[in-house]
C-alpha cells in the first residue's frame, strides 16, 4: 500500500521532537508539505524541514507558546498562509507531567489543560472553517493509554488525554456528514528523548529488556510506528473511520493486570470437570 498526498497541506504541532517530528517527516516522506511546529528548541523542527524539503516537497517550521492563545491562533494563520490551507491537522503537542494528586498546585492544572487541550481544541477551531471551504479534511489527536488506564501520580496529565478522546468522539460526529474525518492515537511505551531527560540514568538496553519482559508485542514501540498509523489514518484508506480512538501500544491494554507471565502457559486448569 502506498499513500500519496500529492502536496497536501499538513500543520504537526510538537513537531521539533520525537513522535511530532516523525509524524511530519512521515507525511514528507508521502508527498505531502509540511509546516513543522515547535515551542521551545528549533532545531529538530528546523532539521525536520530540511530533511523534507529534500524530499521535494515545501516544509517550514514555525514557532509558538501553546500555553499562550494568541500564538495558538497566529499559528493557525501562518501555517494556512504557508501551506496555502491546512488538509491535514496533527494535535500532537502536549507536555507531560506526574505528581502526588495532593501536591498538584492549581497553576500546573492550568498549565497542563491550557498546553494539552485548549491549544489543540483552539487550533481545530481555526483549521475547520478552511477545510469546510475546501470541501474536506482530517484531523488526527494525540492522546495516550493514559486516558484510558490509571497509573500512580498522572491524575492531571491523564484527565487531559481522557477529554481529548473524549471531545475527539464529539466532535467527529458534528463535522463527519461534511466530509472532514476526526481520530485519535493513544500510544502505549514509545521511547523518545523524554525519557532520557525524565529517567534517572535511563539506559536504553536496560529498557530494551523491561520491554520484552512486559509488553507483549516483547519491544517498546518506536516514533515511526506511530507516525505510519497517523499517515494512515489521514488517508483515504481509512475513509471509513470516524471518531475512533486507536490504541497502539504492543498489547500493553490488552493484557489483563491480573495475568502472570504471558510467555508462561498456566498452571491452573478451570472447567476441567466438563470434559
Amino acid at each position: 500500500m502506498r499513500i500519496e498526498f500529492n502536496h497536501k497541506g499538513v500543520l504537526v504541532t510538537g513537531a521539533g521532537t520525537g513522535i511530532g517530528r516523525e509524524i511530519a517527516l512521515e507525511f514528507a516522506r508521502s508527498g505531502a508539505d509540511v509546516v513543522f511546529h515547535y515551542n521551545r528548541s528549533p532545531d529538530g523542527a528546523i532539521s525536520g524541514a530540511r530533511e523534507a524539503r529534500a524530499l521535494g516537497v515545501c516544509a517550514e517550521a514555525l514557532s509558538a507558546d501553546f500555553s499562550q492563545l494568541d500564538e495558538v491562533l497566529a499559528l493557525a494563520d501562518q501555517a494556512a498562509k504557508f501551506l496555502g490551507r491546512v488538509d491535514i491537522l496533527i494535535n500532537n503537542a502536549g507536555i507531560t507531567f506526574n505528581k502526588p494528586f495532593l501536591q498538584t498546585e492549581p497553576a500546573q492544572f492550568e498549565k497542563l489543560y491550557q498546553v494539552n487541550v485548549r491549544a489543540g481544541y483552539t487550533l481545530t477551531q481555526q483549521v475547520i472553517p478552511g477545510m469546510l471551504e475546501a470541501g474536506g479534511g482530517a484531523i488526527c489527536n494525540l492522546t495516550s493509554i493514559h486516558g484510558l488506564q490509571g497509573m500512580i501520580e498522572h491524575s492531571l496529565y491523564a484527565g487531559t488525554k481522557g477529554a481529548i478522546i473524549a471531545y475527539t468522539r464529539s466532535l467527529a460526529m458534528e463535522f463527519a456528514h461534511r466530509n472532514i474525518r476526526i481520530n485519535a492515537i493513544a500510544p502505549g511505551w514509545i521511547t523518545v528523548d523524554n525519557y532520557r531527560q525524565a529517567i534517572p540514568g535511563f539506559d536504553r538496553a536496560e529498557a530494551t529488556k523491561a520491554a520484552f519482559d512486559t509488553i507483549p508485542a516483547a519491544r517498546d514501540g518506536l516514533p515511526l510506528d506511530v507516525a505510519r498509523l497517523a499517515v494512515f489514518l489521514c488517508s483515504d484508506y481509512a475513509s471509513y473511520i470516524i471518531g475512533q480512538t486507536i490504541v497502539i501500544d504492543g498489547g500493553t491494554t490488552a493484557l489483563m493486570s491480573l495475568a502472570p507471565d504471558f510467555r508462561t502457559p498456566l498452571s491452573a486448569h478451570f472447567g476441567r470437570q466438563y470434559l
